[in-house]
């Protein structure tokens, strides 16, 4: 996208599998970095926020981040534990944003309870209307309690690989808007 800034992609539960448009986005900018966690399927909070912090830390421009599912959680963890070196950050596209409140299935519940305090970046929350990991009102909520601008898509699930989104190129747009008008 840009020199100006380093994107850093924070994928969630289980990674973002080849055919997941973070992958996608990744192979087509080859300068995005993945903040890689030790473990995929047995997320730890603190594990997941201090990679995400060394990875914010080691970036050598200001950050932007793209975040998935528990990725969301994890940057608002991190943004909290953090606000010094959130000022880093010059925007957040967080998509899919997981209810590990009300999720039973799946082990995150070391991400309870996600914070709900105001993000200090320009942030734009993505949901779905029928997402099966985040009702769209509870998505809503958390933007409004981030301070982020709210989209919602129809029928697109967990707006994963699953959703059969491909590029996302829709998505790709709406990150392009969101840096620019971070300024």
């Amino acid at each position: 996208m840009t020199d100006s800034w380093q994107t850093l992609v924070v994928p969630g539960y289980d990674g973002s599998g080849p055919e997941h448009w973070q992958s996608r986005w990744e192979a087509a900018e080859p300068e995005w970095r993945r903040v890689e966690q030790r473990d995929w399927l047995a997320p730890e909070r603190a594990d997941w926020v201090a990679a995400l912090d060394a990875a914010v830390a080691g970036a050598e421009l200001p950050v932007v981040l793209v975040a998935h599912s528990l990725g969301c959680a994890t940057v608002a963890h991190w943004a909290a534990a953090q606000p010094e070196r959130a000022g880093r950050v010059r925007a957040a596209l967080l998509v899919a944003p997981a209810d590990v409140e009300r999720i039973e299935d799946l082990p995150l519940s070391p991400f309870a309870p996600v914070p709900t305090t105001r993000l200090p970046f320009p942030t734009l929350v993505v949901g779905s209307d029928d997402d099966p990991y985040c009702a769209p009102e509870r998505a809503a909520g958390f933007a409004r309690a981030w301070g982020a601008e709210y989209v919602e898509l129809a029928a697109a699930g967990h707006i994963n690989s699953a959703s059969g989104l491909g590029e996302w190129p829709a998505g790709r747009a709406l990150l392009e808007q969101l840096v620019a008008t971070a300024g």
